[in-house]
C-alpha cells in the first residue's frame, strides 16, 4: 500500500521522537519514499543526522540554508506529498495546526498540503486531558485530518494514562489500512492461478510446459494494488511476489492445483485462472528413475482434471470466473466455445501466433471476450499494463 508513495514525516517536540526512527525504518522498508520534517524543538530530542541516514535523504528543519542561500519550499513539498504523517504530534504543534499557525516549516507544510494528514499525538497525561487540547483534536478532525488515538501506558513524567504516541508498527497499520479502504477492491476476496504444472513420470522427470509465470504474478500483484486479498496458487516458477495482501500457495501438479483451487474458490468473489494446467499426466509414476533403454519408451497418460470446468459448474451468482486460452489455430473459435463451455463470465484470449505474446515474454496481447461474446482487442503492452486491463475488467464487474 505504501510502495512509492511521496511520505512527509513531520516530527515533533517530544521524548516520543526516539519512536520516529523505527517509523521511518518501516515506511523505507514497505517502499515510501520518506522525507522528514522537524520542528526546531524536536532537534533536541534526536538528532537530523540520525534520521536523514535512515530516511536517505536530507532532513528539513529550517525555511532556509544559510550555508546556500537556498529555502526550502513548503508549497511544493505540500504538493509533492501523498500523504503527512505528524508523529510524535505535540501539543505545541497540534494548537498551532488548529489556529493556523505557520511559524515554522512543519506547520507551513501543513497550511499548503493537499494531501491526507494523519497525527500521532504524545503528550503527558494532563495536557492530553486539557480542554484546550481536545477541543483542537477535534478541530482538526473536522478539517478532515486523521487521528491515530494515542496509547495507555507509563509516561515520561512517571503518570500512568493516555498520551503516549501510538507504536511504529501500530502507525504503519492503521495508515495502510485507511488507504485501503478507498481502493476499488478493498477486502474483496480473489484467487488467482499462476505458472504450469510439472507432472511426475519418475522422481526426477515430469511433463510440463514453458509458462513462467510472469502474467499471473502480475495480475496477483495488481489485485493486491487496488486493495483486493489475493490468495496465489502457483505452480512451479521463479517469480516472486512482493505485496503483503498476497497470500501464495505453492503447488506442482494439476492434481495439487486443484484440490488448492477446491479449498479457496467458494470464499473468493473472484477467480482468474491465469496457471497454464497440464491436460494429461501419466497414468503410472516410477518410484524409481527409469533408466535408458535401446528399446523406444511409451508412456501411458490419463486426462487431468479440468479445473476450469469443475469451478465454473460450482460458480454461485454473483461470483466471476475468468479463464485464458492461448491458441495457435482459429483462436476466437476456440476461445469463444471454451467460454460458453466453462461458465465463464469472461475469457482472455492471446495467441502464440502474435509476435511478443505468449509464455516466457514481457509483452502480452490480448482480446477479452465477454459473456455476450463483446471483444474487447487491446495492444501489444507490457505484462503489468496487461494485468491492469484485466482487473479493471474484473473491478468492473464486481462493482456494477
Amino acid at each position: 500500500m505504501l510502495s512509492d508513495k511521496n511520505i512527509i514525516l513531520g516530527i515533533c517536540g517530544s521524548i516520543a521522537a526516539y519512536k520516529s526512527a523505527l517509523l521511518i525504518r518501516l515506511l523505507v522498508k514497505a517502499g515510501a519514499n520518506v522525507q522528514v520534517v522537524m520542528t526546531p524543538d524536536a532537534t533536541s530530542f534526536i538528532t537530523p543526522l540520525t534520521l536523514s541516514t535512515l530516511s536517505k535523504r536530507p532532513v528539513l528543519v529550517d525555511y532556509f540554508i544559510p550555508e546556500t542561500g537556498e529555502w526550502n519550499n513548503h508549497v511544493e513539498l505540500g504538493l509533492w506529498a501523498d500523504a503527512l504523517i505528524i508523529a510524535p504530534a505535540s501539543a505545541n504543534t497540534l494548537a498551532k495546526m488548529a489556529n493556523g499557525q505557520s511559524d515554522n516549516l512543519l506547520t507551513a507544510v501543513y497550511l499548503s498540503a493537499k494531501c491526507p494528514v494523519y497525527f500521532a499525538p504524545a503528550m503527558d497525561l494532563d495536557m492530553w486531558k486539557h480542554p484546550a487540547t481536545q477541543e483542537n483534536v477535534q478541530k482538526l478532525q473536522s478539517y478532515g485530518n486523521i487521528l491515530i488515538s494515542p496509547g495507555k501506558g507509563e509516561l515520561a513524567s512517571g503518570l500512568y494514562g493516555e498520551g503516549r504516541m501510538a507504536e511504529p508498527e501500530e502507525i504503519i497499520s492503521f495508515i495502510t489500512s485507511e488507504i485501503k479502504k478507498k481502493l476499488p477492491l478493498a477486502d474483496q476476496k480473489i484467487l488467482v492461478t499462476a505458472g504450469p504444472t510439472y507432472e511426475a513420470i519418475d522422481p526426477v522427470r515430469f511433463i510440463g510446459n514453458h509458462s513462467s509465470g510472469k502474467m499471473g504474478f502480475a495480475i496477483a500483484e495488481q489485485f493486491a494494488q487496488m486493495g483486493a486479498d489475493v490468495t496465489l496458487i502457483a505452480g512451479p516458477t521463479a517469480q516472486i511476489t512482493n505485496h503483503q495482501s498476497i497470500n501464495r500457495i505453492d503447488v506442482t501438479s494439476a492434481e495439487e492445483m486443484l484440490q488448492a483451487c477446491l479449498q479457496y474458490f467458494k470464499s473468493s468473489k473472484a477467480c482468474i485462472m491465469c496457471a497454464a494446467v497440464a491436460d494429461y499426466t501419466p497414468a503410472n509414476v516410477s518410484a524409481q528413475k527409469i533408466k535408458k533403454q535401446d528399446n523406444d519408451l511409451n508412456i501411458e497418460l490419463k486426462k487431468t482434471t479440468d479445473i476450469l470446468r469443475s469451478l465454473g459448474e460450482q460458480k454461485r451468482n454473483g461470483q466471476i470466473l475468468v479463464g485464458f486460452a492461448l491458441e495457435t489455430n482459429d483462436e476466437e473459435q476456440n476461445a469463444t466455445e471454451k467460454l460458453k463451455k466453462k461458465n465463464l463470465d469472461f475469457i482472455v484470449l492471446n495467441s502464440l501466433n502474435d509476435k511478443g505474446a505468449g509464455f516466457k515474454t514481457d509483452t502480452n496481447k490480448i482480446t477479452i471476450i465477454d459473456h455476450n461474446l463483446q471483444k474487447t482487442t487491446f495492444e501489444l503492452k507490457d505484462k503489468n499494463e496487461v494485468a491492469q486491463d484485466i482487473c479493471n475488467k474484473v473491478a468492473e464487474l464486481i462493482n456494477k
